[in-house]
């Protein structure tokens, strides 16, 4: 039998301050924190994944490595970008929207839910309100 992967769980980073990371990252993203224990932190990614933050002593960043955070439109990607470059005056990764180094040297990419066929990742009641048959 095959194995048939269903998507990504959880992504995990690492900080060295896990206050001010659960602080940033509720703000630039009004993420819903799950929970919190000594040095790490769990925020909900979605329907089904989550992120979880946990500190470290020394920090190591790496150069390509990233995730990818999915937001439902270009208005909030924009949105995003804005608060990181003003708030926060985070620098732009080149060639992307949205692409960028949280202050611990985690590198995200911001993306928008624009093609349909991704409608199965929102919420089901969203996708009733929006009148949408499913086949």
């Amino acid at each position: 039998m095959a194995v048939q992967v269903y998507g990504c769980n959880h992504v995990v980073i690492e900080v060295d301050d896990i206050g001010k990371a659960i602080a940033f990252y509720k703000d630039v993203f009004n993420l819903e924190q799950l929970e919190a224990g000594e040095g790490d932190a769990f925020f909900k990614l979605g329907e089904h994944q989550f992120l979880a933050i946990f500190q470290v002593e020394k920090l190591q960043p790496d150069r390509q490595r990233h995730f990818g955070i999915l937001v439902r439109n270009g208005a909030q990607v924009l949105e995003v970008r804005k608060k990181l470059v003003e708030t926060y005056k985070l620098r732009m990764e080149p060639d992307f929207r949205c692409d960028f180094r949280d202050p611990w040297g985690n590198r995200i990419q911001v993306v928008d839910l624009h093609d349909e066929s991704l409608i199965w990742l929102l919420p089901y009641r969203e996708v009733q309100q929006a009148h949408v048959k499913l086949e």
